[in-house]
């Protein structure tokens, strides 16, 4: 965090150093401080974006606009697959990613994997309002490395994975590989879907590239990128990654997202069909 002593307003800095850019949030106090064994986990409540969580230096979410990367992390593969009922989600620490899953009655599991309990800890007591479904009773929270809980998943018994995932770096560096898309491919079904993470197209286009290599070389047929704003992420623009088992099934016009039964700050049928335009620069 910097400090401005010459009119004493703290303000938490987050520099990305490879683009030569910086994001900043003014601060009102540091709430938690804590070195797990995985990652420095620090939040903050800021003045004007609520509470702040941050990992190693890192922006993960705040109050004020998680809501986007959650729903588009989640509802486009949800209202993209035919019938999804069982979701694993690799990381998701904060339990985001969780709540928006289990919104969709048709789910009959979900089974978060994050290998750090240090973060879900934080957000109950600093993001509760991301927990409120923590304890539906098709909810499984497991603090584990989720590399090799999806290498054991048995062979077609997921529709949907998640990956929420921190940058590829440390522990997240495996979830970004070719070896963990294979498993992922043997784990899901013939009409499975794979959404993960894929950073920023401004900053981060050989990452993306790179990603869609690695998934197509593991077995998955499509692979499409979800395009949207977060403004709290390095150049306040970023991505998830869409992987379809077998070809044509991922509905690119989210149909069945016209008739949703519940309420999304964000998404809907057009952003799901509007986030799928592809920027010149990026075919």
């Amino acid at each position: 965090m910097k400090h401005l002593p010459e009119n004493d307003i703290a303000w938490f800095t987050e520099t990305c150093d490879e683009c030569g850019s910086a994001f900043s949030l003014k601060i009102k106090t540091k709430l938690h401080d804590e070195k797990t064994p995985y990652q420095h986990l620090e939040v903050y409540q800021t003045e004007t974006f609520g509470n702040l969580m941050v990992l190693d230096g890192c922006i993960m979410l705040s109050t004020r606009d998680n809501f986007i990367y959650h729903e588009m992390m989640t509802h486009p593969a949800l209202f993209g697959h035919a019938d999804p009922r069982r979701v694993a989600i690799i990381g998701g620490g904060d339990c985001g990613c969780l709540k928006q899953c289990l919104k969709h009655d048709g789910v009959e599991k979900v089974t978060q994997i994050d290998i750090d309990p240090a973060v879900t800890r934080a957000s109950q007591l600093y993001f509760p309002e991301l927990c409120v479904s923590n304890d539906d009773p098709r909810a499984e929270l497991l603090f584990e490395d989720g590399i090799a809980w999806i290498k054991n998943a048995e062979p077609g018994s997921l529709d949907l994975i998640v990956i929420d995932s921190t940058d590829p770096v440390g522990p997240a560096v495996g979830l970004f590989s070719e070896a963990f898309y294979g498993d992922c491919y043997r784990a899901l079904g013939a009409d499975g879907l794979l959404v993960a993470q894929s950073e920023s197209p401004l900053l981060h286009k050989r990452l993306i590239q790179d990603m869609t290599a690695a998934m197509r070389a593991a077995g998955f047929a499509e692979v499409h990128q979800l395009y949207f704003p977060q403004c709290v992420y390095p150049s306040g623009w970023w991505t998830a990654t869409v992987a379809a088992s077998s070809a044509g099934k991922f509905d690119k016009n989210g149909c069945r997202a016209l008739k949703k039964s519940f309420e999304t700050v964000y998404y809907n049928n057009l952003i799901h069909k509007a986030a799928l335009a592809i920027p010149e620069f990026m075919k």
